[in-house]
């Protein structure tokens, strides 16, 4: 069975500690003891308080669930310590430079980096436009104003432009269209719409290239203990670590 180190502990960890059927978690970090604590009671594992001593546990893969401050602090020692990495907080690669770091590191120490497909579908077929470029890369999010500690009274586009440019004025909405932007190789165009309708948030996703076109809409139902969270991204990770060393690959 595979041996997780769990790097968070909010509700996207304990979503991983309480389907902990086909892998173990024999330890778990955090910045604030008392998390790591609870999640080490659900999974039997051990609750590290120091980072260092947590690298050094008896696991095969680290699992970022925290934030993308969590990633660019120790993503790099996670890899130098000759263990692979799922970052969820795919946000932090918006920075090129730390993101050709890593893979740099990667390279170097045999280790891989994996992107679970979070709150979208259809993360791997964008690969495509690896090999032929797309013409068209557009995600379209609309989300309640009060997630964003706005105040609106009907439906508007907040913003408009590029993924790396969204993240200056939105850094916790760019996960998805920042992963989209890897798989493809290109970055995404992003619109950004608040509507005080709405009681999901809604990701869609417009592509074109000399494959053809494609739409995709997904409307995400929230965490059951978090609304802030898609239980989608959670369950994608989930799926990542099932399959992570299964003989079969699908859809890479």
């Amino acid at each position: 069975m595979i041996r997780i180190g769990l790097l968070g502990c909010g509700n996207i960890g304990h979503i991983i500690a309480r389907h902990a059927e086909e892998f173990t978690i024999p330890a778990v970090y955090d910045t604030i003891p008392e998390r790591a604590g609870e999640i080490a009671g659900i999974c039997k594992g051990e609750a590290f308080r120091d980072f260092g001593a947590f690298l050094n546990a008896d696991t095969d893969i680290v699992v970022e669930a925290a934030s993308v401050g969590a990633v660019r602090a120790h993503a790099k020692a996670v890899l130098l310590h000759k263990k692979n990495l799922v970052i969820m907080s795919v946000g932090a690669l918006n920075d090129s430079t730390f993101k050709e770091d890593l893979i740099a590191t990667a390279r170097k120490t045999g280790t891989k980096i994996y992107i679970p497909s979070g709150a979208i579908f259809g993360l791997d077929n964008l690969k495509i436009g690896q090999i032929s470029p797309l013409t068209k890369l557009l995600l379209k999010t609309t989300k309640n104003p009060q997630s964003l500690g706005l105040s609106v009274a009907k439906r508007q586009q907040i913003f408009s432009g590029k993924a790396n440019e969204c993240i200056k004025s939105y850094p916790k909405n760019v996960n998805v269209s920042v992963a989209m932007g890897l798989a493809a190789g290109q970055d995404a165009d992003v619109e950004l719409w608040v509507d005080p309708a709405a009681d999901k948030n809604t990701h869609e996703i417009f592509i074109e290239g000399s494959f053809g076109e494609s739409y995709i809409r997904v409307t995400n139902v929230p965490s059951p203990d978090n609304p802030a969270t898609s239980y989608l991204a959670a369950l994608s990770i989930l799926s990542l670590i099932k399959n992570i060393d299964s003989p079969l690959v699908i859809g890479t």
